[in-house]
């Protein structure tokens, strides 16, 4: 049977949880594809490692940060964009599909929570699907087998100190 994963929270790790998930099944031969919602192909260190070990992966976003109250249309037709490949890669031939920061996109309303759900509904028997990001559905939650909260603490961005290469991107 597969297995519906959740990491949210508004603490550091969510998609660091998922690729290195991705690395162990892909380390033991499994077949896995990263769909990235909301996030363009600008050569973060994960995506990188990805390609170097032959995981298929697919930035659905771009260079542009999202207008949570105001989403421009290019957005929305890239989420869904997304979306719909997932449910195109719910086919059966995957061991491990992850869905990264698909909840931001639902928070964001640029995919309903009833999409995901239903996209949810046709996990084939070997997949295991992870959905990351913060402000996870309470539904998706509830429909989830397992569900971690990264919960922040404390953080050195508080200190001034920026993103850095090969720690946050």
């Amino acid at each position: 049977m597969g297995y519906i994963h959740v990491y949210t929270g508004n603490g550091k790790g969510k998609t660091t949880a998922a690729f290195g998930l991705a690395m162990r099944a892909a380390g033991r031969g499994k077949k896995v594809c990263i769909i990235q919602f909301m996030k363009p192909d600008k050569g973060y260190g994960e995506q990188i490692s990805a390609r170097k070990l032959g995981i298929e992966l697919h930035p659905m976003g771009r260079d542009k940060f999202v207008n949570k109250s105001n989403p421009d249309k290019i957005d929305v037709e890239l989420a869904r964009k997304a979306l719909k490949l997932a449910k195109d890669k719910m086919n059966g031939n995957y061991d491990l599909l992850i869905l990264d920061e698909i909840n931001v996109a639902v928070d964001f309303n640029l995919i309903s929570v009833d999409d995901v759900l239903n996209l949810l509904s046709d996990i084939p028997e070997r997949t295991e699907v992870i959905l990351t990001g913060r402000y996870a559905r309470n539904e998706i939650i509830n429909r989830a087998d397992l569900v971690t909260e990264m919960r922040e603490i404390k953080h050195y961005f508080e200190k001034g100190v920026v993103a850095r290469e090969g720690v946050e991107y």
